[in-house]
């Protein structure tokens, strides 16, 4: 079947696109499967662990990172509401590691205090304004401004969790720059399958620049394969793969 290359209304973008509330679910699950082998992304506010990919400790519902500032800023939000949680002790080992891997002062409470403060409603509420405001919310207004449907806005969504939102060429700027080199956004009158394709390809090599990332199949087994479909809404049923496990949305 031929793939539309026609970016819909305005209207039907805002009608179908990923800030809906059933397509932001599919979302998280999508992410999920990725990030924690499973569909119960609502599951991963007490997940945390060091997965040894020079980030420090990996943890909650986007793997908020020690060494990469999110779980920094994610914390000081929490304290901010909760002064006397069980993570605020922490604020300033936080600060002191940002931007290495080192667990020097967070060991050996910290996954534990992690795991007591994801018992919180607030915790958990800080999780997701967290990744609202620093991966969500910018991926998606980004990806409407470049003419993106639903499926777009979620690939946005996953490069940005995945590879943060700076603008060197591992992040997401730099992996948007280099598909702009390659076709234009629906935005700028190209097709949205191939503007699509190019901003896949540019993902891919960016992963393949970290042993960590190596493994591209996020993208190959399963938004490739949304794409090839022509499903451009991100309508169910979904079927895909990552790092060979099947899942299914029905």
């Amino acid at each position: 079947m031929a793939l539309s290359t026609q970016w819909p209304s305005a209207e039907a973008a805002d009608a179908t696109g990923l800030d809906d509330p059933g397509k932001k679910d599919i979302a998280m699950r999508l992410v999920s499967s990725a990030e924690n082998s499973s569909l119960d992304w609502k599951a991963q506010y007490t997940y945390i662990e060091d997965i040894g990919d020079g980030r420090g400790y990996t943890g909650g519902v986007v793997g908020f990172c020690s060494g990469t500032s999110d779980m920094l800023a994610l914390v000081e939000l929490y304290t901010d509401r909760d002064a006397d949680n069980p993570l605020a002790r922490y604020l300033p080992a936080l600060r002191a590691v940002d931007g290495t891997a080192s667990h020097e002062g967070l060991d050996p409470g910290f996954p534990s205090a992690w795991r007591k403060a994801a018992r919180t409603a607030a915790f958990r509420r800080a999780q997701r304004d967290e990744r609202d405001r620093v991966y969500f919310d910018p991926a998606v207004a980004r990806a409407k401004k470049d003419g993106l449907g639903t499926l777009g806005q979620f690939v946005y969504y996953d490069a940005m969790v995945m590879h943060g939102p700076g603008a060197d060429s591992v992040s997401f700027g730099g992996i948007r720059e280099r598909a702009r080199a390659l076709a234009d956004t629906p935005a700028d009158g190209g097709g949205q399958k191939t503007y699509l394709d190019a901003f896949l390809d540019a993902r891919v090599w960016a992963m393949k620049q970290e042993a960590a990332h190596s493994d591209v199949s996020r993208v190959e087994t399963a938004q490739r394969v949304f794409l090839r479909n022509g499903n451009l809404d991100l309508d169910t049923p979904l079927k895909w793969k990552v790092y060979g496990d099947g899942y299914e949305i029905a």
